[in-house]
């Protein structure tokens, strides 16, 4: 295993993944003020961003991670948080997709009683107009 690391910056891949990190967290919040996001819904990819910048600066944590979940590999770990990330930022966006499917049907339906009292508001007009 040492072996194959050898020839590899390890500094500089953590470097990486910290700048990486932090300007994912600095795309959120810019798309959180130009009003890209609301923030209900930006919360968990804030979350998950500061996870990934406080794993990106403390290397052994991911270590540690990986070994309390029994994942010999830990990069392996880290695609196990990265794909549990996106399942939960999954659900939340099903849970809200749902609950605007159901105002949406509410809304067709409370427009379409308006239309028909309408209608017979129109229709009484014309008969007393006769």
């Amino acid at each position: 295993m040492i072996d194959s690391l050898q020839g590899v910056n390890i500094f500089k891949a953590q470097i990486l993944a910290i700048l990486g990190s932090v300007l994912f967290f600095i795309f959120i919040l810019a798309q959180i003020r130009s009003k890209r996001i609301k923030e209900e819904y930006s919360l968990l990819w804030l979350l998950f961003s500061a996870l990934f910048i406080i794993l990106s600066i403390w290397r052994d944590g991911l270590s540690i991670i990986s070994s309390v979940v029994g994942i010999a590999y830990p990069p392996a770990a880290l695609f196990l948080l990265l794909i549990m990330a996106e399942l939960v930022i999954l659900i939340q966006f099903s849970v809200l997709i749902s609950r605007l499917s159901e105002r949406n049907k509410t809304l067709v339906q409370e427009i379409s009683l308006v239309k028909l009292e309408l209608e017979k508001v129109k229709k009484d007009l014309e008969d007393l107009k006769k």
